[in-house]
């Protein structure tokens, strides 16, 4: 005789629709959880970063630029610790040196809107100055979250003619990637017009600077024409990692 098995006894091994449901949750749940702690960890890096006194410390032969003729002191500047004379210089050189640039793009040039930018309480400078103590060239940078990485976003680098094609340019750029390491930064960000065809050919020759994911150029959200593009280098703790993007909007992508 044929032994028949109940119906609740044949399925007591497969999972219900309610425990399928409620694995699903459990497992979104999870994700995340796991997200919300990798982006907590992202944030105390850069916060941490913020936190630091003076990022030149760690690095005190980069302290001095003394070749091709310049003999110039480096120093690493939260922009509070800055005086008003020094940010207006900063701005003068920055409009003297970018406004036709800007002129150029779809942004255009918005003193306003730079001000504030160049004063915002997240803002960094390293600053050369000269023997006598006077400014002459300058790096705006901040540490930052762009697309679930921490990253050190340079935001301008500007240097009077007087101190051009000695070198200083790239040395500048070379203690932000000092700094970006030993900070754990990621990456290293900085956006150039493409019209600016001097800074443009530096930054990818000379310093190997590679178009970044987040460039309209490869995210597709701005369209194939537009001015400008966001370059990037990581450093030792942002190589091998790389970030899926669907074309929207990331980070500093669209200003």
């Amino acid at each position: 005789m044929r032994r028949v098995i109940p119906l609740a006894a044949r399925c007591s091994t497969v999972p219900t629709l309610q425990q399928r449901k409620s694995n699903k949750a459990k497992e979104k749940k999870q994700k995340r959880l796991e997200e919300r702690a990798a982006m907590d960890a992202v944030c105390a890096k850069v916060e941490a970063a913020n936190k630091l006194e003076d990022p030149l410390t760690a690095f005190p032969v980069f302290k001095k630029y003394d070749r091709n003729g310049l003999d110039l002191t480096i120093e690493c500047r939260r922009v509070s610790a800055l005086s008003s004379d020094t940010l207006e210089w900063a701005y003068e050189l920055t409009r003297s040196n970018m406004q036709a640039l800007y002129e150029q793009s779809e942004w255009g040039w918005k003193e306003r809107e730079k001000r504030e930018e160049m004063r915002d309480d997240r803002a960094w400078y390293l600053l050369a100055r000269d023997g006598s103590a006077a400014p002459v060239a300058f790096s705006h940078f901040r540490f930052d979250v762009e697309c679930g990485d921490e990253v050190l976003y340079c935001y301008e680098v500007q240097l009077e003619s007087r101190v051009r094609r000695k070198g200083l340019g790239k040395f500048l750029i070379q203690i932000l990637q000092l700094i970006a390491n030993s900070t754990q930064m990621k990456k290293v960000v900085l956006t150039v017009f493409k019209h600016n065809h001097g800074a443009y050919q530096f930054f990818r020759e000379a310093l190997q600077f590679e178009i970044d994911e987040t460039s309209p150029s490869m995210s597709g959200c701005c369209g194939d024409d537009c001015s400008y593009e966001i370059l990037s280098r990581r450093t030792k703790f942002g190589e091998g990692v790389q970030h899926a993007h669907s074309g929207g909007h990331c980070g500093g992508c669209c200003h």
